[in-house]
């Protein structure tokens, strides 16, 4: 083997999670992985939360393609797997046709290659997945397209991080333990059995849609905020209204709605409003502003883990719950679901709106093809 099939090639870069607030639920071509309705998700901040990949190959590397995660080995033999590897081969495979003095990746065809080398992509590959939101920063909206090649469903840029920075996102984190139904399996048979889905997706969704680029255009946080609390109240009663029905929220979740709504009735406007997914994590939105309100009054309340060490605890209003006033009497009401959170919300994270993916040097496999101790 030569020095040149010897050499380890390596690609790494880090992307960001983003939370929708407007959820797409249900796929018109799962193999494809084409949504039945749009969504629209706000891309938070790197230095938070982030993904790390390195996609590295060589004609040296042994045996079959592998991946690996936080260490772990995972089974890549499903068809998501199997597309993203097409893909990240088919991508490579123009840029060396377009570039013949690039170090080829794959066997040319007169050769006789080792087993160990990649392959051209086949002739009738898995079909790659659509393009999705984290592939950009700022606020997204991933439109679910009528193509049936998915060519229409495309992610695309609301408004950039620079729109709105002012946007602050809480994470209460309340449990990290692997879902009981999977988010495919679960949007799978909620599009067969749920009486609600058609409705949502083709009324209740577009209508969102629009209240809520409309809301982000002109920076309004109360039109934000309601929109996000009504869409995930609608996406969950399409979850309940499966057969069988499907619970992604707990008690520690109600209780976080229950203190947002508590915070936007004292504020007497909506300053902080809440979404889930599918899980009991509640993500809280909030603007710069209204820090203390909503931050500041959660952490007197719920001080475990994962602050940011210069948010403070709102003094002042604590000072009014304990001190028995008479605009305390709203929050003595929520005194069970503030032990409940208490009790239930292992950490907290505290981001903000943010950018896209990120190219580093910074690999997880090292020059000789072996994966960096943690």
């Amino acid at each position: 083997m030569t020095m040149e099939q010897q050499k380890i090639y390596r690609a790494s870069t880090t992307a960001p999670v983003n939370i929708a607030v407007v959820k797409y639920w249900g796929k018109r071509d799962p193999a494809l992985n084409l949504p039945t309705n749009s969504s629209l998700s706000v891309t938070l901040s790197q230095s938070d939360l982030r993904t790390h990949t390195t996609a590295s190959c060589s004609a040296s590397f042994p045996g079959d393609d592998t991946l690996l995660l936080n260490h772990s080995p995972q089974d890549i033999s499903g068809p998501r797997p199997r597309a993203c590897l097409h893909a990240l081969r088919a991508l490579r495979a123009t840029l060396e046709d377009a570039d013949s003095t690039l170090p080829p990746s794959r066997p040319s065809p007169s050769a006789s290659p080792p087993s160990t080398t990649s392959p051209r992509p086949p002739a009738s590959p898995p079909p790659p997945p659509a393009s999705p939101p984290s592939l950009l920063g700022g606020y997204v909206a991933w439109d679910k397209g009528g193509r049936d090649d998915g060519a229409d469903s495309v992610a695309r840029v609301v408004a950039g991080r620079e729109h709105w920075p002012e946007m602050r996102a809480l994470i209460l984190v309340v449990s990290a333990e692997k879902k009981g139904v999977s988010s495919t399996t679960g949007m799978q048979t909620t599009v067969e059995t749920s009486s609600l889905f058609r409705t949502r997706a083709e009324v209740v969704v577009p209508r969102q849609m629009g209240e809520m680029e409309k809301a982000i255009q002109e920076r309004d946080f109360e039109t934000f905020g309601r929109v996000t609390m009504a869409e995930s109240n609608s996406f969950h009663a399409t979850c309940l209204d499966t057969e069988p029905p499907i619970f992604y929220m707990n008690d520690v979740s109600r209780a976080a709605i229950r203190v947002v709504e508590g915070i936007n009735k004292m504020a007497g406007k909506v300053v902080a409003a809440y979404t889930f997914d599918a899980g009991p994590n509640a993500v809280i939105y909030y603007l710069e502003e209204h820090n203390m309100q909503v931050a500041g009054l959660i952490k007197a309340f719920v001080p475990t883990e994962g602050w940011q060490p210069e948010q403070k605890s709102d003094d002042f209003w604590w000072e009014r719950v304990s001190g028995g006033k008479s605009a305390d009497a709203h929050f003595k009401s929520l005194e069970k679901e503030f032990s409940t959170l208490r009790e239930g919300v292992s950490r907290v994270i505290q981001t903000r709106v943010g950018e896209g993916p990120i190219s580093t040097d910074d690999h997880l496999i090292d020059e000789k093809g072996e994966p960096k101790s943690a």
